[in-house]
């Protein structure tokens, strides 16, 4: 589906289930910058808009509410998504409005959501970027369950944990993670993590190419993942 029609679709529902001023702001129209983040970032990285929400409500932690840009909710994870824009106003904010800001980003994530913000300007020249981001978050935290809309076939389930597993790891990632982390023989460990180096998912972490013991992930493949 073109990203034109899928973007339609995606605002007719949110019409339908958004209430008070977050209906409001949405029939008021996006900003650029954030249907550009859509187009250019959210849908070429994702190519759905499920389980995706703009201008979403949450409590402020002085008892009133406040409007995420978007919201993309699916478990295990909430996650706010934030498009800054950089402008004369910018250098214009009060002391009080940017430690405000910080507080705001603060309970957010207390109360349980994890955070990403881009740029216009990076979002504009850099969407290749931003979209690497966008993947390897979702590749780290909800495990690439779906590859472009279609559910991922047994094999690149395990693959797809492994990688979540590995991103999280502050060292190479070995065989017997891999066997503790999927409960499975050392034989079928070290076949998935083959398998994963030939499809270059995994790249060694040492010098040798005979005997591999340990791995590192290959961050620059994980945009061909979803």
């Amino acid at each position: 589906m073109s990203f034109q029609a899928a973007y339609q679709l995606w605002m007719e529902r949110q019409l339908l289930v958004q209430k008070g001023e977050g209906r409001h702001r949405l029939e008021e129209g996006q900003g650029h910058s954030e249907r550009l983040f859509l187009q250019q970032v959210w849908y070429p990285a994702i190519r759905s808009f499920d389980h995706l929400f703009g201008e979403y409500e949450v409590a402020d932690f002085k008892d009133g509410s406040r409007y995420l840009d978007f919201a993309y909710i699916r478990e295990p994870i909430k996650l706010a998504i934030e498009i800054d824009g950089y402008g004369p106003h910018s250098a214009k904010v009060s002391r009080w409005q940017f430690s405000d800001s910080l507080m705001r980003q603060n309970h957010l994530i207390i109360d349980g959501w994890q955070l990403l913000r881009f740029s216009y300007d990076d979002i504009a020249e850099r969407p290749r970027m931003c979209e690497q981001i966008l993947q390897q978050f979702m590749g780290c935290w909800l495990g690439g369950v779906y590859h472009r809309g279609r559910p991922r076939g047994a094999s690149e389930l395990l693959e797809a944990e492994v990688l979540r597993y590995g991103l999280r790891l502050n060292r190479p990632l070995r065989p017997r993670d891999v066997m503790e982390l999927l409960q499975i023989s050392r034989e079928k460990a070290y076949h998935l993590l083959h398998q994963m180096l030939l499809n270059n998912l995994l790249r060694p972490a040492g010098k040798g190419t005979k005997t591999i013991r340990s791995f590192l992930i290959n961050r620059e493949q994980l945009g061909d993942r979803r």
